[in-house]
């Protein structure tokens, strides 16, 4: 199925999803702060990021941002995950570049047809 780069920092998170997505034959690629991740968007060139927006060194929110602005990697659909569920924080998520946002705890389900979506 698809390359998906998972950026996130507690271990428990990236542990539970990232299985559940093999389960689905996704090859998953993980990074642990959003410096890495970016590394990792133009190392490896996943078809999908899925970016925590709190991270350690850089941030979601700035990782995105500079992602999206770099032509190299642009073109890479990001989900945003952040556990703040406010309409501000998708708006603010939606304005630093990522093409959707979900909340955690993840409703994987719902979080899948997002992937489906964006990879067409």
């Amino acid at each position: 199925m698809a390359k998906i780069l998972y950026v996130e920092d507690n271990e428990m998170n990236r542990d539970m999803l990232s299985r559940r997505l093999q389960r689905r034959d996704h090859e998953i690629l993980l990074a642990f702060d959003g410096k890495e991740g970016l590394e990792m968007m133009k190392s490896e060139k996943p078809e999908i990021v899925l970016m925590d927006m709190g991270l350690p060194v850089m941030d979601g929110w700035e990782a995105t941002t500079t992602a999206k602005a770099d032509p190299e990697i642009q073109h890479i659909p990001i989900i945003a995950l952040t556990a703040h569920a406010l309409e501000s924080d998708r708006v603010k998520a939606l304005d630093s570049g990522a093409d959707d946002f979900d909340t955690k705890p993840v409703d994987f389900k719902r979080l899948l047809g997002k992937i489906e979506s964006l990879l067409g």
